[in-house]
């Protein structure tokens, strides 16, 4: 079976059959295993308005469906389907995308994809100092108090007189950082550059890199998204003998004088990975580039199909043609991709630490004070040189911290170590601020496990749409194991099945026709006269239509008289018809052959006996299961269930 039916067949029951597991009267028994009344109350109720078939809104018609559904999964287990590799590998596939949605601080998500959004609509434009520190160094008083220093010397001296004297690309940074948006920077940085207003320099702030000030010297509406094509001619030529400048402006005679900017490009341009695309570039907002002049100079063009006269970048000189600008989209149509944005983006740690703020008021969690000392005592130099073992004393067994029953012991945390200290390769890093993140990550991923080893116990939603989807594909394994590839592959059965049958597939009076269609009743005309001679339909397409138009379309095939392709006021008689108006258009119809009533073909009939074998097939196979388990039903509580329903 194709994809999308087993997908299709995957959603029916999943909006079909879902359980919950209330404390309630038994409503009937399969095979000795209780079924709830809560459970049959919430399918029938969540499907009630989704169901066309008046037998599945009565009680008793939903009930054996909803029985029969139970018989067929305990089938399933019988035959073990749900130890099959195939099937378990697809349920965790499964399992692993729908978990994504219930892990996360979903306010705390919202409020920075909100927040992204909105400060992608501006642009900033900045410049920066930074002292730089090692992301685990705890001495940073000495780092803050010397960038703090520099922003006194920058706001009574300039910035570019103290970059002059201070910068030094290793440990002081002066850096102007042109045009940046939203997810261009980290984003301590990011939310302090659009914290600080034009003209002002931030307050020392902390990142992984160490302390910053930033320095906003321009905010501006975003400008969009710019593709354009350019062609460019390096500063440094490769033809000792041309002047880059003088050969950029004979390429702009050449596109005056009508030649494609494309072939220019292909032909000229010393940029090759976009002259192959007749220069095309992929495109960019601002601040995406490394050249401003570039920038500015594709975004000052008015018009798509607009071209910049020759100008000069550090990198060469260019000729910039605009293709398309795009102003930024809605929120609503940018939401999906803004939220994959954020989960990848350093705006994850917010969210992963408002999680486990939730989750440690959700959950008991006991912690042994004596773990950290213990674990720092125990690491020693080999540590940054990967080769650092556990000692032969160790306490394994000993607990580490435990999140309500489930306890996380000393070995655990110190397999994670020994996983961990290939980071800390020669580096030296004191051992107790080694413990102190370890611990740290180990508690995050920790608690984090725990939380999807038991979300289905915690959130029934999650529970019922996991059961949902668990229950459905196994039936759908059972179904297609046990009817639909027998119904399709037995042909000496299915064979069996017509010949028993073959009353129920007849063919009604057929036409063979060629419909010659127009929506101009002119051209319906010419093709009329066109076919009375007897020329043929390509002859006539060839005739009545141009590249451009198509004036007449011809279709072939053999048709009831009740199908819709054909006019209510169709006449059967051989040969060509007058103009019919059907359907807005119309039609000259070639009568060719006229079939009468008959038997169909097994073949002609495969695919509706290939169904009704199926039915067959199914009906007998779950009278086999009606006999294998035993069903038991609860007359008292299926009477209780009616009477508040009212069926």
């Amino acid at each position: 079976m194709k994809l999308n039916i087993k997908c299709l067949f995957l959603v029916f029951f999943a909006l079909s059959f879902s359980f919950a597991q209330d404390n309630d009267q038994v409503l009937l028994e399969v095979d000795g295993e209780p079924v709830m009344a809560s459970e049959f109350l919430r399918v029938y109720n969540k499907n009630l308005d989704l169901v066309q078939d008046e037998s599945q809104k009565d009680i008793d018609g939903y009930l054996k469906l909803f029985t029969e559904y139970q018989l067929k999964l305990k089938e399933a287990k019988r035959l073990k389907l749900d130890e099959d590799k195939n099937y378990q590998r697809e349920f965790s596939r499964y399992k692993k995308q729908l978990i994504k949605n219930y892990i996360s601080e979903n306010k705390v998500t919202e409020a920075l994809v909100k927040e992204a959004y909105d400060r992608s609509n501006m642009d900033i434009n900045a410049s920066h100092i930074l002292v730089r520190l090692e992301a685990t160094s705890k001495d940073t008083l000495n780092a803050y108090n010397e960038v703090l220093a520099l922003r006194d010397r920058v706001l009574n001296e300039g910035f570019d007189n103290v970059k002059a004297e201070m910068h030094n690309g290793n440990t002081i940074f002066l850096e102007s950082l042109g045009y940046f948006s939203a997810f261009k920077m980290v984003y301590e940085f990011e939310t302090a550059a659009y914290n600080t207003n034009v003209g002002e320099i931030s307050m020392p702030f902390r990142t992984q890199f160490g302390y910053h000030v930033v320095k906003v010297d321009d905010k501006r509406i975003s400008r969009g998204t710019a593709t354009v094509a350019h062609i460019m001619v390096n500063i440094n030529a490769l033809d000792s003998l041309a002047d880059p400048e003088k050969r950029i402006n004979d390429i702009y005679k050449k596109l005056n004088q009508g030649e494609s900017f494309e072939s220019l490009a292909k032909q000229f341009s010393d940029d090759k990975s976009s002259a192959r695309q007749g220069g095309q570039i992929a495109p960019f907002k601002s601040g995406q580039l490394s050249s401003t002049e570039f920038e500015d100079a594709a975004f000052a063009l008015k018009n798509d199909g607009d071209v910049t006269k020759p100008f000069k970048t550090a990198y060469g000189w260019h000729i910039v043609k605009r293709i398309s600008l795009k102003p930024i989209e809605s929120f609503e149509n940018l939401k999906e991709s803004f939220e994959s944005k954020v989960k990848r983006d350093t705006r994850s740690k917010i969210i992963n630490e408002a999680m486990i703020a939730k989750l440690k008021k959700q959950y008991e969690i006991t912690y042994n004070d004596k773990a950290k000392t213990y674990f720092t005592s125990i690491l020693s130099d080999a540590f940054y040189k990967n080769n650092w073992i556990l000692p032969t004393d160790f306490k394994a067994n000993e607990p580490l911290f435990s999140i309500n029953k489930s306890t996380f012991t000393y070995e655990d945390f110190g397999k994670h170590l020994l996983t961990a200290q290939r980071i800390y390769s020669d580096k030296t890093v004191a051992f107790n601020t080694v413990i102190e993140k370890e611990y740290e990550s180990f508690f995050e991923k920790s608690i984090f496990q725990y939380r999807e080893d038991n979300l289905e116990v915690e959130n029934l939603e999650y529970a019922n749409i996991l059961k949902e989807y668990r229950d459905g594909l196994l039936l759908f394994d059972l179904m297609e194991k046990e009817i639909w590839n027998k119904a399709s592959k037995d042909s000496i059965g299915l064979e069996a099945y017509y010949d028993k049958n073959q009353s129920q597939y007849q063919w009604n009076d057929r036409v063979a026709v060629i419909i010659a269609s127009s929506a101009d009743k002119s051209y319906a005309k010419k093709a009329l006269k066109m076919m009375k001679k007897g020329n043929a339909d390509a002859v006539i397409s060839e005739k009545l239509n141009t590249n451009d138009k198509q004036n007449v379309i011809f279709t072939k095939g053999t048709y009831t008289l009740d199908n819709p392709i054909l006019p209510s006021t169709f006449k059967t008689k051989k040969g060509v018809s007058d103009i019919y108006e059907h359907h807005d258009a119309f039609h000259v119809i070639n009568v060719t052959d006229i079939l009468p009533a008959g038997q169909k073909t097994l073949e002609e009939a495969k695919g509706n006996v290939i169904n009704d074998y199926q039915t067959e097939i199914e009906t007998n196979w779950v009278n086999d299961l009606y006999k294998r388990f035993k069903v038991v039903v609860n007359q008292k509580t299926l009477n209780a269930i009616k009477a508040k329903i009212g069926n």
